[in-house]
């Protein structure tokens, strides 16, 4: 096959949709970044996990790296490695209440299924 029919990929040069953050969430996330001076914003990256293929990663992050994507509401910073775009590009980042528990829902448009308990998916 010829090489010119090989298409390629850029994580810096394609357009991304973005992430946003409802109401709910950006409280929770100022509320979180409040309690450390030093932590800059809330950190969203995936790793390979669980039985539907990826799971999202939150952490508090005090130094980004330079090449983070920054998305902000009201104040609240989330930050996405250039690397996980492909993966949560277009997602909503959501704080809801289920039962007992207060947690982060993420309504991921890329997300083919997910595994029964909700902590990973697949694309």
């Amino acid at each position: 096959m010829p090489k010119e029919n090989v298409g390629t990929f850029s994580l810096e040069e394609n357009v991304w949709q973005g992430l946003s953050l409802t109401d709910a969430a950006a409280r929770q996330v100022k509320k979180l970044v409040e309690q450390d001076p030093e932590v800059k914003g809330l950190q969203l990256a995936v790793k390979q996990s669980g039985c539907a293929g990826f799971a999202y990663v939150l952490d508090l992050t005090k130094n980004p790296a330079a090449d983070d994507l920054v998305y902000e509401r009201d104040g609240a910073r989330l930050y996405v490695p250039l690397k996980a775009m492909p993966f949560i590009d277009g997602t909503e980042v959501d704080f809801v209440r289920e039962g007992l528990n207060q947690i982060f829902k993420f309504n991921n448009p890329r997300a083919q299924h997910a595994c029964g308990c909700g902590e990973s998916f697949g694309v």
